[in-house]
């Protein structure tokens, strides 16, 4: 843990120091115990993490370690706080750690789950949940057994979020309020669900049939946090495959650098206030970041070349948008994303590349990814110029929406700024070369490839400044920022 931040190191021995005060309560004399019930569920839960820990990194294993939480919520409905508690404890350190520090990571996932286990048995207890269970020759009672066991839910959520929360404050200082917003909603629904899957099986764990007819209900949960594991696991490799690519357009053209993440930020905000769904959001914030990925079939010479582009240069500059869709075609995941690789340079008025398209046969990712492209160009802060303010980048799509650019997309990343804003640290510098000031009256990206006509007055770079020799027309916004 030596290279754990000091202030992480101190939130997990408060952690610990919790989770065995809470669990001290089960070792009093009077304190009546089923200790039975809390050593197979121990062992049920311990077999669940080191079957998981004993598969092959990333590999199909099953869940991630702490996962199978039907296990866990079973105990918390079958057995008193303390003793729910100390049943977390061994599968948690049993269980896989991804990254170093590895004990710390154990020792803290250990003392979250004794809390979050406690607290839930706690919840449940003092909704009277225990009598509900039936046993002893009575039968369960529902519907009222519910009641009890979505409490404990929300409460298993509450404080294992809450305890993220704390732990990222510390080690990364991420605002509390922040973390809780972005956990609790995607904890909820998998936790109740859980959590009536550990009713069943304690209900039948109290029946005449025994723990053995409990294995009914845990064994296809196991396979399901099983399946749920290889769904994140896959995500995780999608999400490692658009960063290699991206890093590796970094390498190649450092004028860009940290352009394409803004990118896909911005269309994130753009896809959200358009109400797509969550599938689609993420398809867009996939273009957003992979649109310059073309780059990568550009020579380096002309990529980096420092002066004006000959006729030849620019053709093979304006075919990135072809290079990108060609590189991501066997790309499955990426679904709508490609389109907007292929066209993000398509302009309304049909003047734009490499197709010529207008209107409305510009697939939409890409009409959202141009908007959101040109509006990272005017507000990122570059070595030979400071950052337009938002409102200035905004008036200049806006004039340019219906020619350039799709109106809605404008007026939705219009609507979405003002809602959430686009602080300092969404720009970045990002070239070191300087270049001369332009004037302020010129339509927007000047790349067409038919020679001067309005907004396409000059053809593009997208990796290098226009030297004065180029700059017949003067500047107007994105336009002619050619290391877009």
């Amino acid at each position: 843990m030596s290279g754990t931040p000091a202030a992480a190191r101190a939130c997990i021995l408060a952690a610990v120091l919790c989770a065995i005060w809470c669990t001290l309560p089960a070792f009093a004399p009077d304190t009546p115990v089923p200790w039975g019930t809390a050593v197979l569920l121990a062992v049920l839960g311990l077999g669940c993490e080191a079957a998981g820990r004993r598969s092959p990194s990333g590999g199909p294993g099953p869940a991630a370690a702490g996962a199978f939480l039907p296990v866990l919520l079973a105990a918390s409905f079958l057995l008193p706080p303390a003793a729910a508690a100390l049943v977390a404890v061994g599968g948690s350190l049993a269980g896989r750690v991804e990254q170093p520090p590895y004990a710390g990571r154990r020792i803290w996932r250990a003392a979250q789950l004794a809390l979050t286990c406690a607290a839930a048995s706690w919840a449940y207890a003092a909704l009277g949940g225990p009598a509900t269970l039936g046993g002893g020759g009575a039968a369960p009672d529902f519907p009222r057994a519910l009641l009890p066991a979505c409490a404990a839910a929300l409460a298993f959520s509450l404080v294992l979020t809450a305890l993220d929360a704390v732990v990222l404050a510390a080690a990364e200082r991420r605002p509390v309020l922040r973390s809780v917003y972005e956990l609790l909603p995607s904890a909820l629904g998998p936790h109740l669900v859980h959590a009536l899957a550990g009713l069943m099986a304690a209900v039948l764990w109290r029946s005449p049939y025994g723990p053995l007819s409990a294995l009914l209900v845990l064994l296809p949960m196991y396979l399901s946090c099983w399946v749920f594991a290889q769904y994140h696991r896959e995500q995780a490799a999608h999400r490692a495959t658009i960063r290699a690519l991206v890093h590796a357009v970094d390498i190649k053209d450092t004028y860009t650098r940290g352009h394409s993440e803004r990118v896909g930020r911005a269309s994130v905000l753009i896809a959200r206030e358009l109400g797509m769904d969550d599938r689609r959001v993420e398809g867009l914030r996939f273009a957003g970041i992979l649109h310059d990925i073309g780059k990568l079939g550009v020579p380096t010479r002309v990529l980096r070349k420092d002066g004006p582009l000959t006729p030849e240069e620019r053709r093979i500059m304006e075919l990135h948008p072809e290079y990108g869709h060609e590189i991501v075609r066997g790309i499955g995941f990426l679904d709508e994303a490609r389109d907007a690789i292929l066209h993000h340079h398509e302009r309304l008025d049909g003047s734009g590349y490499p197709y010529g398209l207008s209107g409305s046969r510009i697939p939409e990712f890409a009409r959202v990814v141009a908007v959101a492209d040109a509006f990272d160009a005017m507000t990122s802060t570059r070595s030979y110029r400071r950052a337009r303010p938002v409102p200035a980048a905004l008036a200049e799509l806006k004039r340019c929406a219906g020619s350039q650019f799709d109106p809605r997309m404008v007026g939705a990343l219009d609507r979405a700024l003002r809602r959430h804003g686009w602080s300092e640290a969404d720009t970045a510098v990002t070239a070191d070369e300087p270049r001369e000031p332009q004037g302020p009256h010129a339509p927007l990206e000047s790349h067409g490839p038919r020679g001067p006509r309005g907004a396409a007055a000059g053809a593009r770079r997208d990796a290098l400044p226009v030297p004065r020799a180029r700059s017949a027309a003067p500047l107007s916004g994105p336009s002619r920022d050619r290391r877009r």
